[in-house]
């Protein structure tokens, strides 16, 4: 082999990796657990989904407002010291999902997820979405569905939904 072949060689699989490495990289996509370790809302149990989340729009009834959600997000962004403190950038989000049953308020289960990237925001939105559609379906128990949300987005997405594709 030429040194000019392996050359190109190198620097191809050096690109894979850094493809790889950055599809990969978790950077920000699992909230701090010490200060989000998920909330639930006790009016949601298993006996209750079929008058709570499973009804289409009951979220509607409990999301609280912007005006909390934000002064929330702003509070968070500078305590937590993150690099980005652009509010705009980034959903303050409930880890465990009104659509799953997650607190509406309690800060334990609101976190600032960024939008950008292959494990922002929207696409925890499809794990939660499919979460809630198997346990509407019963086809896993609500706890199952707040303990894998709760745990690790990620690996429920995994698991629940297919391989993540990179953004």
């Amino acid at each position: 082999m030429t040194i000019i072949k392996a050359f190109w060689l190198l620097i191809a699989a050096v690109a894979v990796l850094i493809v790889l490495w950055s599809c990969s990289a978790l950077a920000g996509a699992l909230p701090d657990q010490a200060r989000t370790p998920g909330a639930i809302n006790p009016d949601v149990t298993q006996a209750t989904i079929g008058k709570t989340i499973c009804v289409s729009g009951w979220t509607k009834t409990v999301r609280p407002p912007a005006i909390y959600t934000n002064r929330l997000k702003v509070k968070q962004l500078a305590a937590w010291h993150y690099a980005d403190r652009n509010p705009a950038d980034v959903e303050e989000d409930h880890l465990i999902s009104l659509q799953l049953g997650g607190s509406p308020t309690d800060p334990a289960n609101l976190w600032p997820q960024a939008y950008a990237g292959t494990y922002g925001a929207r696409t925890k939105d499809v794990v939660e979405t499919k979460l809630k559609q198997l346990v509407c379906s019963g086809s896993i128990t609500l706890k199952t569905a707040q303990q894998a949300i709760a745990t690790d987005w990620v690996k429920a997405y995994r698991v629940y939904v297919g391989a993540i594709t990179c953004k």
